[in-house]
């Protein structure tokens, strides 16, 4: 038996491939003591296992995860793209920045990428282009196509896809499996049309492994996960909006957290336009919730 070092690029009914350090692919399987240590190996996870020339491999450890997702279930993930529909489901700043607060947390770079662009009419494409030109003053990367999947914002997204370790995520029904397939024809992805009546999309999950996107990997698996509790402390919650955490070195006092207290150089740029009302507002209401310990879509915020 020799043993290797690789990063698994697929997981089958028990069996996982994996790509070794000297580029070949070899299939193993997870012994028991992986099932007894609660531990389940994820696409992604960079293992070391034994293996003989022409048989399957067995894992022996998975080395420590810089994060990891539950939908897709993906590890060491490097950048995702959030695919954010403009409508059918209607855009929302908050869900938006649920998403960008987890990913900050997680140490992941969002890209953030418009879908259903035809939608708009031309006054609500102009009010978009100022909400992306917020998202971009904030420090994101944001794809905002003048046409939908238009080779422009393709070009653009193969570009961020060419490093690293990718995944496509976003709300159900907000074209992620669509994007995929616009992006690499060769993965022919099951899409499913959103309900207008539940504005829900049908179930179109399939296994997930890893798909070379230029010198990058990206998961064929699109996913979405629902963010609804928090990790940090609400008072650390300032860390992860960007533009917050930049404005906050100005703040009079130590330690604000940008709600009550006077002086704060963030509120002042909330007034001054220099950040969005929209983040503020969420911040605020995120704040609470962590306070509070509930779930971070309920919509009740607290007055100050």
């Amino acid at each position: 038996m020799t043993n290797y070092h690789g990063q698994i690029h697929l997981s089958l009914a028990g069996f996982y491939d994996v790509l070794t350090d000297d580029g070949k692919m070899k299939r193993t399987r997870a012994r028991g003591n992986f099932r007894k240590k609660g531990l389940t190996p994820l696409v992604g996870d960079f293992v070391e296992f034994s293996a003989d020339a022409d048989q399957d491999g067995y894992l022996l450890k998975i080395d420590a995860r810089k994060n990891s997702l539950v939908r897709p279930p993906v590890a060491n993930v490097d950048q995702a793209i959030l695919v954010t529909a403009v409508k059918l489901p209607d855009f929302s700043t908050n869900l938006l920045d649920r998403q960008l607060v987890a990913l900050e947390d997680d140490g992941i770079e969002p890209i953030i990428y418009f879908s259903k662009i035809d939608l708009l009419t031309p006054v609500e494409y102009e009010n978009l282009a100022e909400v992306v030109v917020g998202y971009r003053n904030a420090g994101y990367q944001v794809v905002l196509p003048e046409k939908s999947f238009d080779e422009p914002s393709l070009k653009e997204l193969r570009e961020i896809l060419n490093e690293g370790l990718s995944v496509v995520m976003g709300q159900t029904g907000a074209g992620k499996s669509t994007l995929l397939n616009h992006l690499n024809e060769t993965l022919n992805l099951a899409t499913g049309e959103v309900s207008q009546a539940l504005s829900r999309g049908k179930h179109t999950t399939r296994q997930v492994s890893l798909v070379a996107m230029g010198q990058g990997w990206v998961a064929d698996t699109p996913g979405f996960s629902t963010f609804e509790v928090f990790k940090m402390k609400a008072r650390d919650l300032t860390k992860y909006f960007r533009e917050i955490n930049q404005y906050s070195s100005q703040c009079r006092f130590r330690g604000c957290v940008h709600l009550n207290e006077p002086n704060c150089a963030v509120k002042e740029a909330v007034e001054n336009g220099e950040i969005m009302q929209s983040r503020y507002n969420n911040y605020k209401l995120f704040y609470d919730l962590i306070e509070d310990r509930r779930p971070v879509y309920n919509k009740h915020d607290k007055k100050h």
